[in-house]
């Protein structure tokens, strides 16, 4: 697989441009007050569809693109003790994945800017019950992202719905600064599909992994931090599986070395910058 090194060639070889990357539902809100508020001169606008509940989803991408250099953070061991928070937050538009903590103790590694933030639906069942008996505590620890974007599988399979649209509800009832973005279920099919034809066989994609596909869809220069499935460092030293915890991830669900593998090839390429490396020394540069 050849990819062009430079972002419009790199965004005409990938599927994110076939079709509009984010589905944003705003139930029960007139369609032009939704594509006013919410979208804003900044939307790229792909059309409004009428949904079951009476409300319409506005297929659009809310920020001006091409966006220019994008931090993509991954939750890997490897960013311990890293020094890249100042580096992440220099960046002009930081993704992060899974709700991750971003308390004063990480700031010095990972940073503490966020303008686009992904929420599993399982992390809301597991760690807020489903929104039935927290939102005080999820209203609360959604404060530490400030203004960002929290993005969302929500029409992806069904068991994902319910959870997001409490997400939506919750923090719309409180006028939360945070705005929930649901993916296009359009987009997801596409990714999953061109990882899949290029040797990724997992039962699913890590949220990681769209994540990145999606920066290099949306932004001018992609480096990506904390991507690094492995028990150790790049010196062979013991690290944990998340930067705040050692939780292991259900086994066979991911796979993890393959995906990384992929993101390898793609630094290799010059498509994207892996930083594994600590950021106080000299990154990887791409290697021929």
């Amino acid at each position: 697989m050849e990819v062009p090194a430079d972002s419009a060639a790199r965004g005409s070889q990938c599927p994110l441009r076939r079709g509009p990357l984010l589905a944003l539902h705003l139930p029960g809100l007139p369609a032009a007050q939704r594509e006013g508020d919410r979208a804003g001169g900044a939307a790229t606008g792909h059309g409004v569809e009428e949904e079951p509940d009476g409300g319409q989803s506005l297929q659009a991408t809310p920020f001006q693109l091409p966006l220019k250099k994008c931090a993509v953070v991954g939750n890997g061991g490897i960013l311990k003790k890293s020094g890249c928070g100042r580096q992440i937050d220099e960046a002009n538009f930081v993704m992060r994945c899974n709700l991750p903590p971003l308390s004063s103790e990480y700031t010095n590694d990972v940073g503490s800017k966020s303008h686009l933030v992904t929420a599993n639906p399982s992390i809301i069942r597991q760690r807020f019950q489903n929104l039935l008996w927290s939102r005080k505590t999820f209203v609360d620890n959604m404060k530490i992202y400030n203004h960002s974007y929290i993005y969302m599988p929500a029409f992806s399979m069904k068991t994902g719905t319910e959870p997001s649209l409490r997400v939506y509800y919750t923090l719309s009832d409180v006028g939360a600064s945070q705005t929930v973005l649901f993916a296009n279920p359009n987009f997801l099919r596409s990714i999953g599909k061109f990882w899949k034809s290029r040797g990724i066989r997992a039962k699913r994609l890590s949220t990681g992994l769209f994540l990145v596909s999606a920066a290099l869809g949306l932004c001018e220069e992609v480096v990506t931090y904390g991507f690094w499935p492995f028990s150790v460092n790049m010196r062979e030293e013991p690290i944990s599986h998340h930067y705040y915890d050692n939780v292991l991830p259900f086994s066979g669900f991911h796979a993890m070395p393959e995906e990384f593998l992929q993101l390898w090839y793609l630094h290799k390429i010059g498509a994207l910058r892996m930083q594994l490396d600590p950021c106080e020394g000299t990154s990887l540069p791409p290697t021929s």
